[in-house]
């Protein structure tokens, strides 16, 4: 439930690091003054939580420090020893040159040294990094998790710098909402399956529109009606039969008729009705051409004015320039016709096209029945309607492949209707359960939020608020905020250094609901007085150091001169509590006794 211990094999690189079940400082002195002022000193206080994650079975990263500088670190093995729910102890080994190899070894005795510990004695040796995934897990027995993995949570107990950014999202969680918001409501104590259900009815719901958007699409704008498409083939498939028949029969009388009547009145007279209406598009096309070439305005003022000059009429030079304003009317006028003419004469060019077009067809077909009906060669006409026959079975095919498409369609559309009801009615159930929650004051959300307040109002004298609400979409909203003395949220939160403390109260604040669970009980926090007033500092070491004594195992980092200042010469820190002291006087006061990386 602890780390308790960690080291190498290479001791003179680094030096063993015992932690203690309470309080844990790793302190960093900056001694030289011309650090002082430097935003990072490469000390190792932030490294540390990297090395326990390490022990913790992270998965590899190119861009971790052990991995990226394979040169200085490829023959290291790092040792966890681990306190377990039971107080024994596991010892998990773990080298960086084969780190998807790893070894367990399981005692009862804290602050063991297994660095020369043969193989034959370790209970199980260089696991598959997977299934050491899974022993470690059924290892620390953290059952209040399940049925997530160990490592899911594990980033809310070790915050490195990234992950004071967000009280609840944290840096190793993917961004989709759906991998972590049910996993944190399941430790606040709500309902994690409706939520993940709520989530996995929601992707089907978005996969079956994509579905149905793509049918769409494949159909082309073609008919959706199932049952107009069932009524064509009905009707082909009748023509089919009666076409079989002729040829089967091999007496085209019948078939002569109805061409006949075919070719009479609907032939004819669609092409009788079409050459109509190409004589009128004819005409329309003729006078829009001639009224865009009459644009030009006959009166000229100038001779007009000299006309009336000869005349004795003076018009000082007024008459003119009406004229000269009548003219610029009359232009606008006309080139606002011209546009209209312009797009009535390209409307009238395209019906014309389209109505050549099926004339064409029109004409080609009379053609075609004119020659079958005049035909006496009994072979001809039996070749001209098998042709037929072939294009009917064809076009019956087709249909009944839109009928495919349209019935897989109306099936998504049922899915979805079906998904969207199911996916109403979860949100109506996590809306009921979150209001439950909230309402009960016993509830382990209820605990956590009274937890996470208590912390905040000790350390700032402001109080704070944890909610959980549903938003339109169905989905939960986890806020923390600070409040002023009306009860409203303020944007004090906002600020890094209280975003940082309202993350640490939340780590408290849930460990401490869970302190009867198992569940994790050690918190890593780096940096932890950063930004702080001196004043607030000592509040908080002062809950720290109260949730210690609740049985919780704090591990803290920070820089001597983010202490705040002696009170009566009396240290901040006992020396029992410093399990780490660094400072930047050569490389032995670093975690790794190395120049810097």
């Amino acid at each position: 439930m602890k780390p308790s211990k960690l080291y190498s094999n290479r001791p003179a690189m680094f030096a063993p690091v015992e932690f203690k079940p309470e309080l844990n400082v790793v302190l960093a002195e900056i001694r030289r003054p011309e650090n002082r002022d430097l935003d990072t000193h490469n000390l190792g206080k932030t490294t540390l939580g990297r090395l326990i994650d390490f022990g913790f079975l992270a998965g590899r990263d190119a861009k971790f420090f052990l991995f990226k500088h394979l040169d200085r670190f490829g023959e290291f093995v790092f040792f966890l020893e681990i306190e377990l729910l039971d107080g024994t102890y596991v010892t998990v080994r773990r080298s960086v040159a084969e780190a998807s190899k790893i070894s367990f070894k399981k005692h009862r005795a804290r602050h063991q040294d297994f660095s020369t510990l043969p193989d034959l004695e370790w209970d199980h040796v260089d696991v598959p990094f997977d299934r050491a995934k899974d022993l470690l897990d059924s290892l620390l027995d953290w059952r209040v998790l399940k049925p997530w993995h160990y490592r899911k949570g594990l980033g809310y107990f070790l915050r490195s710098q990234e992950d004071f950014r967000d009280v609840f999202q944290l840096r190793r969680f993917a961004n989709a909402h759906a991998d972590w918001k049910p996993f944190l409501a399941h430790i606040l104590g709500f309902d994690a399956d409706l939520i993940t259900r709520h989530y996995d009815k929601e992707d089907k719901l978005k996969e079956a529109e994509q579905k149905a958007t793509t049918v769409r699409q494949e159909l082309g704008g073609e008919i959706e009606d199932a049952g107009k498409i069932d009524g064509l083939l009905l009707l082909k498939r009748q023509e089919v039969q009666k076409k079989q028949q002729l040829l089967d029969a091999f007496d085209f009388r019948s078939q002569d008729k109805a061409d006949t009547k075919q070719l009479v009145d609907q032939i004819d007279e669609r092409i009788a009705v079409l050459n109509q209406r190409r004589y009128s598009l004819t005409q329309n096309r003729k006078k829009v051409i001639a009224s865009l070439e009459e644009d030009q305005i006959l009166f000229d003022p100038e001779a007009a004015s000299e006309l009336f000059r000869e005349a004795g009429v003076l018009f000082a030079g007024q008459i003119k320039r009406d004229f000269q304003q009548l003219i610029a009317f009359n232009k606008a006028i006309t080139d606002e016709r011209r546009c209209y003419l312009i797009e009535e004469r390209a409307e009238i060019e395209a019906e014309l096209k389209t109505v050549n077009a099926e004339l064409n067809a029109l004409g080609k077909r009379r053609s075609d029945m004119l020659a079958f009906l005049s035909s006496t060669d009994s072979f001809a006409k039996y070749k001209h309607l098998s042709n037929e026959l072939v294009t009917l079975r064809a076009d019956i095919e087709g249909l009944e492949r839109q009928r495919e498409f349209v019935h897989r369609l109306q099936q998504l559309r049922s899915d979805i209707r079906s998904l969207t009801e199911e996916k109403t009615h979860l949100e109506a159930l996590i809306e009921a359960d979150v209001e439950a929650r909230n309402a009960d004051e016993d509830s382990l959300f209820s605990r956590v939020r009274l937890f996470f307040n208590e912390i905040v109002e000790e350390v700032i004298d402001q109080k704070a608020l944890l909610s959980v609400v549903v938003n339109q979409q169905g989905h939960l909203d986890f806020r923390a905020e600070l409040l002023d003395d009306t009860g409203i949220a303020t944007s004090a939160d906002r600020g890094f250094s209280y975003k940082k403390l309202l993350c640490i109260a939340f780590d408290l604040a849930v460990l401490r609901a869970h302190l009867d669970d198992a569940f994790p009980r050690f918190a890593f926090h780096d940096g932890v007085l950063e930004s702080l007033d001196d004043r607030k500092k000592v509040n908080l070491l002062g809950v720290i150091r109260r949730y210690s004594t609740l049985g919780l195992q704090s591990i803290i980092t920070l820089i001597d001169s983010d202490l705040p200042p002696l009170d009566d010469d009396v240290p901040t820190f006992d020396p029992s509590e410093i399990v780490l002291l660094l400072h930047d006087e050569g490389d032995d006061g670093r975690l790794f006794r190395m120049r810097p990386w």
